[in-house]
């Protein structure tokens, strides 16, 4: 049994941290030492769910290459059960250039899966139903399986999605906020929008992110409840995997 169980999102990150964004021109520039790390948004889901004591499991595809190795071997540090397909087109990549105030510029190799679903529905199935609640990244392989996974859910056992910076025109993201109970998606975007976008959505509950400006709750048609963000305890130096330490903390909350 698994308190959560994640879909997709799995891939490492270059973190380098710059002087500035954007970047002037230069040929080169000297920075403080590069790491290449376990990341990308299924990881930041279910390493901030770990680390808060949920049981966490994850499915995905990964490379067969040193990246996914450091993948492979961040998630068994952390106790995440991982049920994985090699993917012969590699791991995906981010390249994130972080300045001194926190600001984040990604840049995303999503190594596009080929072919049919690397999941059967029946075994994506049976894993939601000894979970207490599934978040389902937007991952290219994981739409086809996206109506047979809701309809195969247990009565209790809630499903989110974070949309990230949806403009709410984009079709891709629609069949993952169809079948969620809970929305996540960042205001930088949809600005003065949101409330549209949330009743359009309604009857699920919509969280709205928006960065040091806190985040907006919109649940059953209900006027949003704003919430402000909390005095962090420290500079923030580095914002990567915020979102999802966010979406993390609410669905540990929930349950």
């Amino acid at each position: 049994m698994f308190d959560l169980l994640v879909l997709g999102g799995l891939g490492v990150d270059l973190r380098v941290r710059v002087p500035q964004l954007p970047l002037p021109a230069a040929d080169s520039l000297t920075v403080p030492p590069i790491d290449l790390r376990i990341g990308n948004t299924g990881a930041g889901v279910a390493l901030a769910a770990r680390a808060l004591g949920l049981r966490v499991a994850v499915v995905d595809v990964l490379g067969a290459d040193p990246a996914g190795e450091v993948v492979r071997r961040a998630l068994e540090r952390a106790g995440v059960h991982a049920e994985l397909v090699v993917d012969p087109g590699g791991t995906r990549r981010s390249v994130n250039l972080v300045d001194p105030a926190g600001r984040r510029m990604s840049l995303y190799d999503p190594r596009p899966w080929q072919g049919p679903p690397p999941f059967a529905p029946q075994r994506l199935a049976a894993l939601a139903r000894d979970a207490a609640h599934v978040h389902v990244s937007i991952m290219d392989w994981v739409p086809p399986l996206l109506p047979g996974l809701r309809a195969g859910l247990p009565t209790g056992v809630g499903l989110s999605t974070d949309l990230h910076d949806w403009d709410g025109d984009n079709p891709y993201h629609r069949p993952f906020a169809e079948v969620a109970d809970l929305v996540f998606v960042s205001g930088v975007r949809l600005g003065d929008r949101a409330g549209a976008l949330a009743a359009a959505l309604a009857p699920r509950t919509t969280a709205v992110t928006r960065g040091a400006d806190g985040a907006e709750l919109f649940a059953g048609g209900a006027p949003p409840v704003r919430v402000p963000a909390a005095v962090a305890p420290a500079p923030v130096v580095d914002t990567n995997g915020a979102g999802d330490a966010f979406a993390a903390g609410l669905v540990a909350a929930r349950l």
